[in-house]
């Protein structure tokens, strides 16, 4: 059970538990300092008249609870570890009995050796009440300097420029140490899946920027309920995070507010799983506007699980007559503003969906066939894109290096057109936070006339990656369209290996058989089709241009009375332009 530190001899044990109690607070992340705590720590400073000091994480939790003597206090060794080029990610808050909120060089000397992302100093009047408060920030210019804020009202504290000046400092620390060493968080992975699994957890780690560590495996049927690992395991766990200085473990399951929270208390480092890692990706890739709202919207549904606690409450010199009522508490009024949020969002993507339908309908319209390309993360989709189309899309060795569907004409080999789509990668264990999310971006993978599964062909993995496509394209309903199979980076591997049955061998990088993917491509539109001669008479002209939308045209001929057109197209659309006023030359489609 957590305690009370410090000069604590001949307080009563009823405060003692009432400081204690602070433990169990959940604050606000939008709040630096909430005032109720503010002037409980005035209260308990003023009736003790000693210095009261709280740590604050950034994760809004109250890690410790100091008492000092009346004119200082005595700051211990933090227990969240980051690396000595970093901040601590915890703000100080003490108080000042008797005296105003005016910081003294003792806090900035303690500023400077402890890192904290702040330190404030708060007044706390003979009454209780808080009266003036000062915050300073650590300097990333200038090594061993702080910067100062201007003495304030502690009934009025700024608090969204206080937090804004942590992110800021924060920022220009990790810019500085880019600038010094590989500002990198080092991470220790933890499954109980298998092995493939954590290598892959591994990747998406090097994605987001982290260095794996360590990798730990404990094969269990079901994640523990508590600590996912078991309680044994993760007191082991939080060891070897000592011993390899880790900044951060991430999960390769998913797990719950309860699990997340026992953890950090636990291990006192940040811990994310695999649903979190992955998000944390997709927003950094997002580079349009719907994507960025899909990727905001899968992340608040995915913090609308974790909600937990119900806020600060703190009778003590707060509350009073008038203030008593049901009201909200701060997990509601959380809640609450994440609906409000998913809303809007919703409302927004619905219009970009809209627009989508529209160009949909008018590609219909034209009849030009869509080709997708799906495939498992990395395989090398936006590879071939960019081989087939000349386009310049973003080509990364990592996973997720493609967010945002693309989509370019091609020309077939035989003069045929056709819409070439490229959709964000696969990857085993999808949140269905980010499915739901890109529901209306992977329907162009459910709308497509033919698709290509792009796959690794040097990729160990090969075989369950490629079941793990096939299912998610089962899940998303894509089971009409035609499927080829490509076996990308032939370059890499044997020629005799034997791989996916009746795959198309080929190398995006080299262009080795692209032209044959494209040949089975045309194949596979050209099902249905048929070469048909017509006549299209001088009086409907327009009718030509509307032809090479709606079919591919082989050749055409002026004569007498039009042009003569041979042109490759289905039977419904031979229909059209027959009632259109074309005419059938010769009885081809039969």
């Amino acid at each position: 059970m957590p305690e009370i530190h410090g000069n604590i001899e001949g307080i009563r044990k009823s405060t003692l538990d009432e400081l204690n109690a602070l433990y169990d607070v959940q604050l606000e992340s939008d709040v630096f300092v909430p005032q109720d705590l503010l002037e409980s720590l005035c209260g308990y400073s003023a009736s003790l008249n000693r210095e009261v000091a709280v740590y604050i994480t950034r994760f809004g939790e109250i890690a410790d609870v100091f008492i000092g003597r009346s004119d200082s206090i005595d700051l211990p060794d933090l227990r969240l570890r980051r690396s000595e080029r970093r901040l601590s990610m915890i703000r100080c808050v003490h108080t000042h009995p008797g005296a105003s909120g005016e910081l003294s060089d003792v806090d900035i000397s303690a500023l400077l050796s402890m890192r904290f992302d702040a330190m404030c100093a708060v007044g706390a009047g003979k009454d209780g009440r808080p009266t003036s408060a000062q915050c300073a920030f650590l300097d990333a210019a200038q090594e061993g300097q702080a910067r100062r804020t201007e003495l304030v009202s502690a009934r009025r504290l700024p608090q969204a420029e206080w937090l804004r000046e942590i992110e800021e400092t924060d920022a220009a620390y990790v810019a500085c140490v880019s600038r010094t060493e590989k500002a990198t968080e080092r991470a220790v992975l933890v499954g109980i899946e298998s092995e493939e699994s954590l290598s892959e957890l591994a990747e998406l780690a090097k994605t987001a920027g982290a260095e794996t560590v360590l990798s730990i495996l404990q094969k269990r049927s079901k994640p523990d309920t508590a600590y996912c690992v078991g309680r044994g395991k993760a007191e082991e766990l939080s060891l070897r995070c000592q011993a390899v200085q880790a900044d951060l473990v991430i999960f390769d399951e998913e797990l719950s507010g309860v699990m997340q929270k026992n953890l950090e208390e636990l291990l006192r480092v940040k811990v994310v799983d695999r649903t979190a890692l992955i998000l944390d990706i997709f927003a950094a890739r997002a580079n349009t506007r719907e994507g960025k709202l899909q990727v905001e919207m899968a992340q608040l549904q995915y913090r609308s699980q974790r909600l937990l606690g119900q806020g600060l409450v703190l009778s003590r010199l707060a509350g009073g007559i008038g203030t008593r009522g049901p009201g909200e508490s701060k997990l509601e009024v959380n809640r609450r503003r994440i609906r409000d949020r998913l809303t809007d969002l919703r409302r927004e993507l619905e219009q970009i969906e809209r627009q989508r339908n529209l160009r949909r309908q008018s590609r219909e319209k034209n009849n030009v066939p869509i080709v997708a390309l799906v495939g498992y993360t990395n395989a090398g989709k936006s590879t071939l894109f960019n081989h087939l189309t000349g386009s310049g899309v973003y080509v990364m060795d990592q996973l997720f290096a493609t967010l945002d569907s693309v989509s370019r004409p091609i020309t077939l080999p035989h003069g045929g057109k056709a819409l070439l789509v490229d959709t964000v990668g696969f990857i085993r264990k999808l949140p269905h936070e980010l499915v739901k999310a890109f529901r209306a971006t992977l329907e162009e993978a459910k709308l497509a006339d033919v698709l290509v599964i792009v796959s690794d062909g040097a990729d160990p993995e090969l075989a369950s990656r490629h079941q793990t496509v096939l299912e998610v394209l089962d899940s998303l309903g894509a089971t009409e369209a035609p499927r080829i199979d490509a076996l990308n980076k032939c370059d890499l591997f044997a020629e005799n290996q034997d791989l996916l049955p009746g795959a198309v061998r080929m190398s995006a990088v080299t262009g080795e058989n692209v032209e044959e993917l494209l040949l089975r491509v045309e194949k596979e539109l050209d099902v249905g089709t048929q070469e048909v001669r017509l006549l299209i008479p001088f009086s409907n002209y327009g009718l030509l241009s509307r032809l090479h939308g709606m079919g591919s045209v082989l050749s055409q001929e002026h004569c007498e009375t039009g042009v003569t057109v041979l042109v490759k197209m289905d039977a419904e659309n031979v229909k059209f332009v027959c009632k259109e006023g074309a005419t059938v030359l010769d009885d081809e489609r039969n």
